[in-house]
């Protein structure tokens, strides 16, 4: 196949219609799939030969879509999820259990920081959340026998720190594990992090790659470069006979893609949190004018932050577009195309005055969500983050007055004229 360029990528890749098929990604809107002998069908469950018998397991049209982003981060395999706190979670468990332990950024969505810290907690996984800025000496001293992975955000959600991938990941790979990163918010566009020796990549594709706020959904991308075998103890459910499969090892039956393998036919079998057939034919969609938008919401942000940062009713704004912002030279390094369409800044007059700008705001919508066509805005501290301490909120880079701006694709003047008279409502 023809190595075409990215934007290209977003628009052919995954379908590739045969003559006389639809042009269109279809939606195969179905459960389960014929076959003319129960030979062959078995062959399938004894995972002998690919093919579809059942969605929860594979899907043709979610396939294409996983196809198409692994295509875009250069990765060798993908999986849909049905939301990205799935994807988080499977990336993870795929390779650790009871007994284990992570070491993860702070800087991470609070959902995340949840997962890690308290549920995943519940499953016997133990955590160790590290500041993003942590020396590399201080970092190799944490890692322990049990240590399965690192974890990290390479664009936190709302903090936006940027994560030295390189760091992490020679840190990481130092001790044998991988190093496992939420691209969500730069998406392949602006980052694409197997190129930093990232191994592998998870993104919330309800976000940016959606963008349309119209379908849930996440996705896991393996790089198919981490060498599972040469520290096989670690890894004993890649690397040791799956009983449920009669036996298989998927590091010896699978290659490269053996952690995609396992956790379609394991992880997804069991626990089911599987993408529809109908959000991935939207996902398509979204997926196929991503350069684009991505583009128009760094060169608004970039415009918004600018303005934030010239006002005196603002405090303080964070954007790694900005020379003021702490991420600044990483971001240089890493995203020197664009970060985000995401500010983050206080206003004068801490919480109380956030909420009556955030009320009296007429074309940006409060709404939990971030990252679509459409301008939007929260206050972290008492929706997404609520569950976290004030102490857990600064440690995730979330203070208590942060107000997260996710920046649309309309009108730059438009977005800057609604900020400033909610500004002036709050004087």
């Amino acid at each position: 196949m023809t190595d075409y360029r990215f934007d290209t990528k977003c628009v052919q890749s995954g379908w590739k219609p045969k003559s006389g098929e639809p042009r269109v990604l279809p939606i195969i809107q179905s459960t389960t799939y014929k076959y003319d002998s129960s030979l062959e069908m078995g062959r399938l469950f004894d995972l002998e030969e690919d093919g579809y018998f059942y969605s929860r397991l594979a899907n043709p049209t979610c396939d294409a879509v996983a196809q198409k982003i692994a295509d875009l981060e250069g990765g060798v395999g993908a999986v849909l999820t049905s939301s990205g706190q799935a994807a988080s979670f499977y990336s993870m468990f795929n390779i650790c259990g009871a007994g284990d332990h992570i070491i993860s950024s702070a800087a991470i969505y609070g959902g995340t920081f949840n997962l890690i810290g308290v549920t995943m907690k519940k499953l016997g996984i133990d955590c160790t959340f590290v500041d993003p800025g942590i020396s590399e000496d201080e970092l190799d001293s944490l890692f322990r026998p049990n240590t399965k992975l690192v974890f990290g955000e390479t664009l936190s959600n709302p903090a936006l720190s940027v994560l030295d991938i390189e760091k992490f990941a020679r840190a990481a790979h130092s001790h044998g594990v991988p190093l496992i990163v939420d691209n969500t918010f730069p998406t392949p566009v602006n980052l694409r992090p197997f190129e930093w020796d990232a191994d592998i990549v998870t993104h919330s594709t309800t976000k940016y790659m959606d963008g349309h706020a119209v379908a849930l959904g996440g996705c896991v991308v393996d790089s198919g470069n981490f060498d599972w075998t040469a520290n096989a103890g670690r890894f004993p459910g890649l690397t040791t006979p799956d009983d449920s499969y009669h036996g298989i090892t998927y590091t010896e039956k699978f290659g490269k893609v053996a952690y995609t393998t396992k956790l379609v036919a394991q992880i997804q079998r069991d626990l089911g949190s599987v993408q529809s057939p109908m959000n991935a034919f939207l996902l398509n969609l979204g997926l196929e004018t991503l350069p684009l938008r991505v583009r128009r919401h760094c060169e608004n942000a970039q415009k918004v932050a600018e303005f934030l940062e010239s006002s005196d009713s603002v405090t303080w704004v964070n954007y790694p577009g900005l020379p003021s912002c702490a991420s600044y030279e990483l971001a240089k390094k890493y995203l020197p195309h664009g970060s985000s369409g995401v500010v983050s800044f206080g206003v004068k007059g801490g919480r109380e005055a956030a909420t009556r700008f955030m009320d009296s705001l007429k074309l940006a919508a409060v709404v939990t969500h971030v990252a679509d066509a459409r301008t939007c805005v929260l206050h972290p501290a008492s929706t997404t983050h609520r569950q976290l301490t004030d102490e857990q909120l600064i440690a995730c880079g979330t203070s208590p007055d942060l107000i997260r701006l996710s920046v649309g694709i309309e009108d730059p003047e438009d977005i800057i004229e609604d900020i400033a008279q909610a500004l002036n409502a709050v004087r």
